[in-house]
């Protein structure tokens, strides 16, 4: 080799390395802000978990177990859950169980739905396992404002005792005025979230790391024979100690189901960049200070501060678990959007409080039913140690069921072998069982509020499925092919007025019931005559340009077909007046829309039992209007009466 092709070569070779890392380089630029805005929308959840997980953990269940080789116990449970179901199951595996990039219960449900290798029993298990864990995640957002806020503000009664009586009215406050402020949308104050989140991480990480520096030989709880020793010698109260470990872990699910915002790579970058060492950091920084003093263990987080900080901590952690509640807030609207979308709920009022982000929705029945039931919970428990009875038990359900359904994605979508699939959801499923089995004894603290209100959700929401089902068959039963439709009125023409039909069905073939019922009434049909079906998708978004499908048919007839996805909102009006590039033209102002109203009977013949019956017509009746749900102009709609027996 020439000294000069070597040259070259060592050019090229320098040039390439050179390319890499300012690709690298700007990889890093697009993550980090979008890390930073995960710090306040995806980590406040397990982020303000140190206000009291660890407490409970230590002190809630016997404060006599307060020694140093229960201390060292208790934080390498902590450590090794954080590492375990953080780190590995949600952060390695679960963040590639993504639909399209979105993350969340329904999103891995959706993506079971296309695999065809399972029976029609496990499939109808799998849908109900995960509208189950949908409804408990419901449960986790009543309790997530009312625990947070609760255990901020109670920092005013450790810098002065005088104000524990102010705690509770205090709590309330900031709840009103958190679900008011939900109908004007979280764009403006969504910007300081991020900052804010990272000033608390950084506050975490220098509390606890200066408590370290003082004792520490707290950092060898890091060796898991801690935590076998404190198991084996505790026995039973060991391992219910573990259900108030679980509360480190509790935000998991939250930031599976957030995933969609942000992508992994930034929530992954944030958590093993920073959220995970400030958590991990607090918590020894806590089991420090506790043993060198076990008289403050019923309130460690505060004490970390020194006397003149707790108001500023007391100030900073009621924004943080604000920011908290308020990713718990958004996670249940999206929640809704997504079952409303998947056919899993009746259609609901939902408001789009952003005209740039798709995400920042306001659901108003969702926002009240949630402010109600935490407002009840804080006057029903009065404390956040109380309230660490009752969380927790909806969060480790949900978990179990995300295993079961993961290891169904294995298997039908990535096609792993069944004995690799079935060792890792294993693993996983080791540690959720035995912080399930922990968890049960809160049952009976206050754990079945969620458990029942995830059982009512359940209940509304397989009923709405399982009537809307029947309600298709009934309806499909009565009507008439096209073709032989369109033959009947070559036959017998109707009086042909100027215009534009649009008649919504929920069937994709065949003449819908309103169409016939309006000729026989009125006896004349528009010159143009659509059947329109909107069709909610297994992915999150459905693209503008594969959003219509248009036949056409004879005598001015089509059929259109207008595609979305379960993170998107439907807009028909928008959507029609894309069908002229597809020769589909007319005057949207001179359109009319048809929408049928069925009037439901009680049958004795259907497979639904008389009280679903009626609660499905009490769900149906109250359903958010069809003209509103699909943004269509009230003025230019027609609805036609149809009496259907279930």
């Amino acid at each position: 080799m020439t000294p000069t092709k070597a040259s070259e070569r060592q050019t090229n070779k320098s040039d390439g390395l050179a390319q890499e890392i300012t690709q690298d380089g700007e990889k890093f630029k697009q993550f980090a802000p979008l890390s930073l805005a995960t710090l306040g929308i995806v980590f406040g959840d397990i982020g303000t978990s140190p206000l009291y997980a660890f407490r409970q953990s230590i002190h809630g269940q016997d404060p006599a177990l307060i020694s140093g080789s229960n201390v060292l116990g208790v934080l390498s449970l902590i450590f090794w859950a954080l590492v375990i179901v953080i780190s590995v199951k949600y952060m390695i595996f679960m963040l590639r169980a993504d639909n399209d990039g979105e993350g969340g219960i329904l999103a891995l449900l959706a993506l079971l739905r296309p695999w065809k290798d399972a029976s029609f029993r496990s499939r109808k298990i799998l849908i109900a396992l995960g509208l189950f864990g949908a409804a408990l995640l419901y449960g986790d957002g009543m309790i997530t404002p009312a625990i947070s806020v609760l255990s901020a503000l109670e920092g005013l009664g450790v810098a002065a005792p005088a104000l524990k009586p102010y705690v509770i009215p205090l709590t309330v406050a900031v709840l009103v005025l958190l679900f008011l402020f939900q109908k004007n949308g979280t764009a403006r104050i969504g910007m300081v979230f991020g900052p804010v989140m990272l000033l608390w991480f950084v506050t975490l990480a220098a509390l606890g790391l200066a408590s370290i520096l003082r004792q520490p030989e707290v950092l060898a709880a890091v060796n898991p024979v801690f935590a076998a020793d404190f198991l084996l010698e505790k026995g039973r109260v060991g391992f219910l100690i573990m259900g108030g470990v679980f509360l480190v872990v509790t935000g998991g699910e939250a930031l599976y189901a957030d995933m969609g915002h942000f992508g992994r790579m930034p929530i992954r970058l944030a958590w093993f960049g920073l959220v995970l060492p400030a958590l991990l950091l607090n918590y020894f920084g806590q089991g420090a200070l506790v043993l060198r003093n076990p008289g403050e263990a019923a309130e460690p987080f505060y004490h970390l501060a020194p006397s003149w900080g707790i108001y500023p901590l007391t100030a900073l952690s009621t924004l943080a678990t604000v920011i908290a509640s308020q990713a718990v807030i958004t996670g249940a609207f999206s929640l809704t959007r997504q079952a409303v979308q998947l056919g899993q709920s009746p259609r609901l009022t939902i408001i789009q409080t952003s005209p740039d982000a798709i995400g920042q929705i306001y659901v108003p029945v969702v926002n009240w039913l949630l402010m109600i039931s935490t407002l009840a919970l804080v006057f029903g428990f009065g404390s956040s140690a109380r309230l660490a009875g009752a969380y927790g038990v909806a969060i480790t359900f949900t978990m179990v069921i995300t295993t079961i359904l993961a290891f169904f994605v294995m298997r039908g979508r990535w096609g792993w072998n069944p004995v690799i699939a079935g060792m890792t959801a294993a693993s996983f499923m080791v540690v959720d069982l035995s912080f399930l089995s922990a968890n049960l004894p809160k049952i009976f603290q206050g754990g079945w509020i969620p458990l029942l209100v995830a059982g009512i959700i359940y209940t509304l929401m397989s009923t709405w499925r399982r009537g809307r089902t029947i309600l298709r068959h009934r309806l499909k039963e009565t009507m008439m092919p096209l073709d032989t439709f369109l033959a009947r009125l070559d036959e017998n023409p109707p009086v042909r007025v100027s215009g534009t039909a649009v008649f919504l069905t929920s069937h994709t073939e065949g003449t819908p019931p309103m169409l016939l019922h309006h000729l026989e009434h009125n006896q004349a049909l528009h010159e143009q005559v659509v059947l329109l079906t909107v069709i909610s998708n297994d992915v999150p978004r459905v693209p503008a340009a594969k959003r219509l499908e248009i036949s056409l048919f004879r005598l001015g007839f089509y059929r259109v077909f207008v595609n979305y996805g379960f993170m998107q909102s439907p807009n028909l009006p928008v959507a029609l007046r894309e069908c002229g590039r597809f020769g589909l033209k007319f005057d949207l102002e001179k359109t009319t829309y048809y929408l049928g109203r069925e009037t439901l009977i009680p049958s004795s013949t259907t497979r639904m039992t008389a009280w679903r019956q009626a609660i499905f017509a009490v769900i149906s009746r109250n359903a958010a209007r069809a003209t509103a749900f699909y943004s269509i102009p009230p003025e230019r709609v027609v609805e036609i009466g149809i009496q259907v027996e279930l």
